[in-house]
């Protein structure tokens, strides 16, 4: 059975972008890009909401660093606005419901991995389909500029500390296997 990982980039406050900040806040570095790289050579097909689809799709038309990577790799787009043909290479569209469709990949052999797609993660999650949740924290708060809360709406959910390490002496990535609960433990 193949495993369905959530991969997010995120502030300290839960932020999966900041209005006038660059791309991974100014903090990308050496050992995140090598992360990445090795990352990518593992096989893996990468999951969509509408939304990421079109900004990563315009990194990709704009030649922006890594997406070469993004482009080459199957992906699949869930989305009832979307039309075929789709643009960018390699991508599948889905229109119907996307928890009955990715619970059939999940019966074969090819890991699953989002990128962003809060609304896709969330159900997903709810659902019970989700394996793992990799984090990669950037230390900084975005109070004042945050857009993309990333866990608003997410039932309420333990995490077992799987993997953990720093990057480039800042960034702290975490991998977690999670349990979606009914409520705080002990209630109910």
């Amino acid at each position: 059975m193949a495993q369905l990982t959530i991969d997010y980039i995120t502030s300290l406050d839960g932020f999966g972008s900041a209005e006038g900040w660059p791309g991974l806040w100014g903090m990308g570095g050496p050992d995140y890009f090598a992360f990445l790289e090795e990352d990518g050579r593992q096989e893996y097909t990468t999951l969509l909401g509408a939304t990421t689809y079109r900004l990563f799709a315009g990194f990709a038309e704009t030649g922006e660093e890594g997406m070469a990577e993004v482009t080459a790799r199957p992906k699949v787009v869930f989305s009832r606005t979307l039309t075929e043909p789709l643009e960018w290479a390699n991508t599948t569209l889905v229109a119907g419901d996307a928890v009955e469709a990715v619970r059939a990949m999940k019966a074969g052999d090819v890991p699953l991995r989002t990128i962003g797609s809060p609304s896709l993660c969330r159900s997903l999650l709810r659902a019970g389909l989700v394996d793992r949740v990799r984090v990669v924290v950037f230390p900084v708060v975005n109070g004042a500029t945050g857009g993309d809360r990333l866990y608003d709406g997410w039932p309420d959910v333990r995490l077992e500390l799987l993997d953990h390490r720093t990057l480039d002496g800042r960034l702290t990535l975490l991998e977690y296997a999670p349990t979606v609960l009914d409520g705080p433990p002990g209630v109910g």
